[in-house]
C-alpha cells in the first residue's frame, strides 16, 4: 500500500475511497496532486474543518502535492449537502474579506512553492466567474443525470421533508464536479478529498473527469468527526473554535484540547498531532488521573501545529500557573467592564454562558468562581475591592478562566 493510504488509514482520516487498489498504484508511480475545497463561508475556518487541513499535511509529508481550493465561485452558490436550508448568499466583498482570513491558516500546517510538491492555493472564481451558460450546459451538464443527483442522499433529505430546495443550489453539484476537471486540466490533479458529507459530490466529479478527459481520477473522503459524547466537532457552548489567532487565543485553543473528553484522547493524538502511533497508543490506554496528562500532550501538540511550539508552551505554562498554581496569570484571556458590574453579565460575556438565565443556574450549581472563591450569590456583582493587581479572576469550573479588567 503507498505511504499515504497506510499512514492515513492508521491515522483514522480514511472513510471511503473510490478505488483504493488503483489509487495505491497512481501514487506509487510519482508526485500526485489532490485538492479539497473550502467554501469562503466565515473569514477563518475552524476545528471542523481541522481533519481535512491535517489530511493535505499529511500527502504533502507522504511526497504528493496539495491544492488547496478557495470557493470565491462556489461561496456565491452555497453547498446544500445536508443543509435544512439555503446558505444566506454573500457579496463579492464579503467573500475577498472571508477568502483573505482562511489563507492564514494554511501557513501553518503546508509548504507552499513551485516544488514538486509544494502546496498551491487556487480559486475557483478564476474559471466560474468566466463560465458562458449555454457553452457549460451543452458540455458539461449533458454528463450530469437528473436521476442520479435526485437519489443523492444531500438531495432527498430535503425533497422527503418538503423543504424549499432552489435551482441555484442545484447547481453546486456541476459546479463542484467542474471544478476537479478544471484541476485535473491545470494542475493534473487527479485526486479530490473530503469530508463524507461530500462523497456524492466527489464522484460525481471524478466520473466527470473519466467522461470528458478519458482519464482515471479518484476520491477519498474523511469520517464525519463527533466527539464521544456525540457532539459536533468545532462547536464548545462559547461558540466556535476558530483557527484564526485573532478569533481564538492560542492559550483558548490549548484549553479545547485540554479539555477533551477521555475517551476521546486517543483518536484526537492520532488524528490532531504526528506523534509516533506507538506513543498515541500508550497515551490513548491512560486512565483514571493519569489520561489529564495525555490530554495536555494533546493541547501542547495541537497548538503548536497551528499556532506554534512556543505559543504551545506558554499556554500550557499559564495553564499550569492558573490551575495548579491558583495563581491569576497576567496571559489568561480577559474581558473588561465597567465597575461595578453584575457577576451574572460578566459570566455571558466571557462565554461561560449563553445567557443570564443560563449564568444564574450556573452558580445555583455552585458552578461559578470569583478569585477562586464559590459564588453563590446571583446579585453579586464585582467591584474595585475585587481587583487582585488589576484584575479580578472569574471561573467556571475547574478548567475555564478570564481576567476581569476596569474598562477605561
Amino acid at each position: 500500500m503507498d505511504e499515504f493510504l497506510h499512514i492515513a488509514r492508521e491515522r483514522g482520516y480514511i472513510h471511503q475511497v473510490t478505488d483504493e487498489a488503483a489509487l495505491a498504484a497512481r501514487m506509487k508511480q510519482g508526485v500526485l496532486p489532490a485538492y479539497i475545497g473550502f467554501d469562503c463561508t466565515a473569514d477563518s475556518l475552524h476545528v471542523g474543518s481541522l481533519m481535512q487541513i491535517m489530511i493535505l499535511r499529511l500527502l504533502q509529508r507522504t511526497g504528493h502535492k496539495p491544492v488547496v481550493l478557495m470557493g470565491g465561485g462556489t461561496s456565491k452558490v452555497g453547498d446544500p449537502s445536508f443543509r435544512d436550508e439555503a446558505r444566506p448568499l454573500l457579496t463579492d466583498a464579503q467573500i475577498e474579506i472571508n477568502k483573505a482570513g482562511i489563507r492564514k491558516v494554511f501557513d501553518a500546517f503546508l509548504s507552499f512553492g513551485d516544488g514538486p510538491t509544494g502546496a498551491i492555493m487556487v480559486d475557483n472564481a478564476d474559471w466560474l466567474d468566466r463560465l458562458l451558460y449555454i457553452p457549460f450546459l451543452r458540455e458539461v451538464g449533458r454528463h450530469f443525470s437528473v436521476n442520479r443527483m435526485l437519489s443523492m442522499d444531500s438531495v432527498k433529505q430535503r425533497l422527503e421533508r418538503e423543504q424549499s430546495f432552489s435551482f441555484l443550489e442545484f447547481n453546486y453539484m456541476l459546479l463542484q464536479g467542474y471544478d476537479f476537471l478544471e484541476l485535473f486540466r491545470r494542475h493534473g490533479v487527479a485526486l479530490q478529498l473530503g469530508g463524507s458529507d461530500q462523497w456524492g459530490n466527489i464522484i460525481m466529479g471524478a466520473d466527470l473527469v473519466r467522461r470528458m478527459e478519458g482519464q482515471e481520477a479518484f476520491g477519498v473522503t474523511t469520517p464525519l468527526l463527533t466527539t464521544a459524547s456525540g457532539a459536533k466537532m468545532g462547536k464548545t457552548a462559547a461558540g466556535a473554535v476558530w483557527l484564526n489567532a485573532e478569533k481564538l487565543s492560542p492559550y483558548d485553543y490549548w484549553q479545547f484540547w485540554r479539555n477533551a473528553e477521555d475517551a476521546d484522547v486517543g483518536r484526537f493524538l492520532a488524528l490532531f498531532t504526528e506523534l509516533p502511533m506507538d506513543e498515541v497508543r500508550r497515551l490513548g490506554a491512560l486512565a483514571g488521573s493519569e489520561v489529564n496528562e495525555a490530554k495536555k500532550v494533546l493541547a501542547t501538540e495541537a497548538t503548536a501545529l497551528l499556532h506554534g511550539r512556543a505559543a504551545a508552551g506558554q499556554a500550557a505554562e499559564t495553564a499550569r500557573r492558573a490551575f495548579e498554581e491558583g495563581q491569576a496569570a497576567e496571559t489568561l484571556p480577559a474581558i473588561s467592564a465597567a465597575l461595578p458590574a453584575p457577576l451574572i453579565d460578566l459570566a455571558v460575556q466571557a462565554g461561560f454562558a449563553g445567557s443570564k438565565g443560563e449564568a444564574r443556574r450556573l452558580v445555583r450549581q455552585n458552578g461559578l468562581r470569583l478569585n477562586d472563591e464559590p459564588v453563590s450569590d446571583e446579585t453579586r456583582s464585582v467591584t474595585e475591592a475585587d481587583l487582585r493587581d488589576g484584575a479580578a479572576k472569574l471561573s467556571a469550573g475547574r478548567k475555564r478562566h478570564v481576567l476581569v479588567r476596569p474598562a477605561g
